[in-house]
């Protein structure tokens, strides 16, 4: 998950989504191919279970209302939904006994003893109409039902609040046994207008809403539903989630398609490029093919200088002038140079970079069919092909992509080192070990690769809850950052671990080792305050630490998105909002924007909720 994701990693791979991770309790960060480490947090969402602190975790170490993160959910009443809550059963009925009588006649089927009709109260009338027409309600006569459910409401004293928004809700009832969800609505409002907290009324009028394809209708309902019942209702949460899927995706893809493309920080593009060993597009540049040292030379080097795109786009990446690398790219493609695939392959990494797939794909495509070109640039091409694949949801042809590049080229260590990340995000964690292994084997000194499958080792010990192999595992993580003290992955990692153990002050070490090695990560921030947050329930450190984050970075949106994520924890839902809308307007996929939409909803659900009920979950 990104939990464990200490870089911000390039659009690829996965991220959660309104849609479930591959791997329950995933939080996979952007990536293009899988390129730093990433972790399945265990148990999905149990205290404790996953690496680091996830935002289901997050929600249970402080006991405070939370947003989740994959799908978007409400996560206040986890652990609660999981105990049981109501059944279908209980929304289906009228409320009141179903005792006979006619819609006028006496409140208990004329028995002789019981007053007669004239002797009767308004509300005794409206009470034994309402009786009867529960009766009907459980024949299954709707009809009938209505009927008396509406002389009821006409029989009740204006002044009986109470008792008329019951009368109206039961008529909502029968109406949604005959899908009739205008009148359903209707009836539901009235019911809340009389008694603005009738959770039956507010569930009902969200289902009916739901029905309508009013989406936001439906999610303010249901918010206030779950708030209702402190959310200890599985049905309700459920309809949360769906609508918060609904409205995430909706609004994304709208948005998405119309999004003005954003280079990432340049830390961003410097993680992602130091995952690869055998990328040619990543090299640098060799003696004689940069500009400075051409001006005043004539020859072959020179002039190849001067008119070609790739090697003008290659000095502006050693530059960090990434801007200009697509359009010099181009340059090369359009004028058909010598560095063609060089430069298919590079722009469409960059079009990855900045989370334009569609541009990137008819790119990576030529470049795989150009059975003349440098097989390590094919190689390349179906890793990041097969990566974006798997962010797209597509495990089959990513599987497939990642062993034609082994195929294609058995000796290029990087295919083994991604193909394994690919694995663990299957949860195929035997074969993500066998593919490190192969990576180690070919590139020695890939602390990447060793640190990962530490990882993954590590993993399926403490999920299987084997103790032994635990502590195999924690040695491990100390052998690969004495091994290589300059690997920041080892420590974050062996952070990540440190966490479950509960071994806060060492796994704060990890973190400030890695900031040791990388000052300008943003990322490494974000997850060392969200590490005191857990440790110490030290807020104002944690949100010290996540300001850092986005003072280093202002294009972290992992850093926003965790920012709003406290901030409706603390109550200040306008705050929550516009940290949201960043993220949003930094995200790298569809699928990553969805997700950010669906936080942005619910914390406005709940500003809207707030306004019209004086509703509020529990806050910090």
């Amino acid at each position: 998950g990104r939990n464990c994701l200490r870089h911000p990693l390039p659009p690829g791979v996965l991220r959660a989504s309104a849609e479930p991770s591959p791997l329950p309790g995933w939080r996979p960060e952007s990536v293009m191919a899988a390129s730093k480490p990433v972790e399945a947090a265990a148990g999905g969402g149990g205290g404790g279970g996953g690496t680091g602190l996830s935002r289901w975790q997050l929600a249970l170490v402080l006991g405070a209302p939370i947003l989740l993160g994959a799908g978007a959910v409400y996560l206040w009443g986890r652990r609660a939904a999981r105990r049981g809550g109501k059944g279908a059963s209980e929304r289906k009925t009228p409320e009141g006994r179903a005792s006979p009588g006619p819609c006028g006649g006496g409140g208990s089927g004329g028995q002789p003893d019981g007053p007669s009709h004239e002797e009767m109260s308004p509300l005794d009338r409206a009470q034994a109409a309402k009786n009867k027409g529960n009766k009907y309600f459980k024949a299954g006569k709707y009809e009938q039902a209505i009927q008396c459910y509406t002389e009821a409401i006409s029989l009740c004293p204006p002044e009986k609040n109470l008792d008329l928004s019951t009368f109206y809700q039961n008529r909502a009832a029968a109406y949604e046994q005959l899908q009739k969800w205008t009148e359903v609505a209707q009836d539901c409002t009235k019911a809340v207008e009389l008694n603005p907290k009738y959770v039956k009324a507010l569930f009902r009028r969200a289902k009916a809403h739901e029905k309508l394809d009013n989406k936001k209708e439906c999610l303010e309902d249901v918010t206030a539903v779950c708030i209702l019942e402190a959310f200890q209702n599985q049905q309700s949460m459920l309809l949360a989630d769906k609508v918060l899927k609904l409205l995430g995706k909706e609004k994304a893809k709208e948005k998405y398609k119309n999004r003005e493309p954003l280079m990432p920080s340049p830390q961003f593009i410097k993680s992602y490029f130091s995952s690869f060993t055998d990328d040619i597009i990543s090299q640098p540049l060799l003696k004689g093919e940069k500009s400075d040292e051409d001006k005043d030379k004539e020859g072959e080097a020179s002039e190849v200088k001067e008119n070609s795109g790739y090697l003008r786009a290659k000095q502006y990446m050693e530059e960090e002038n990434y801007d200009k690398i697509i359009s010099e790219s181009t340059k090369e493609i359009e004028a058909k140079g010598k560095y063609m695939a060089e430069a298919l392959l590079l722009r469409a990494t960059f079009y990855l970079l900045i989370g334009n797939a569609n541009a990137a794909k008819p790119d990576l495509d030529q470049v795989i069919s150009m059975e003349d070109a440098n097989v390590k640039l094919r190689a390349n091409a179906l890793i990041k092909r097969g990566s974006m694949y798997m962010q797209q949801q597509q495990p089959v042809l990513s599987t497939q992509d990642f062993n034609m590049a082994a195929d294609i080229d058995p000796q290029n260590a990087d295919v083994y080192h991604h193909r394994g990340q690919l694995k663990i995000l299957l949860d195929q964690i035997e074969e993500a070990v066998e593919d490190f292994d192969e990576c180690i084997r070919l590139r020695s000194d890939s602390a990447l690769a060793q640190a990962q499958k530490c990882f993954a080792l590590y993993r399926q010990a403490y999920t299987g809850n084997n103790p032994l192999p635990v502590q195999v595992a924690m040695k491990g993580f100390e052998d690969v950052i004495k091994k290589f003290p300059k690997c920041a992955e080892g420590y974050a990692l062996y952070a990540q671990a440190l966490t479950d153990q509960q071994q806060f002050g060492k796994a704060d070490e990890m973190y400030d080792k890695c900031i040791d090695l990388e000052p300008d990560n943003a990322t490494t921030y974000v997850h060392k305050g969200l590490l005191q947050l857990q440790w110490k329930q030290d807020l104002d450190k944690g949100l010290e630490l996540i300001s850092k984050a986005i003072e280093i970075d202002n294009k972290c949106d992992f850093a926003y998105e965790t920012m709003g994520t406290i901030e409706v924890q603390r109550g200040n839902l306008d705050k929550a909002i516009e940290m949201f809308n960043k993220a949003i307007n930094l995200a790298k996929s569809e699928m990553e924007m969805a997700h950010l939409y669906s936080l942005c909803d619910a914390a406005y659900a709940q500003t809207e909720v707030a306004k019209k009920y004086g509703l509020k979950p529990p806050t910090l």
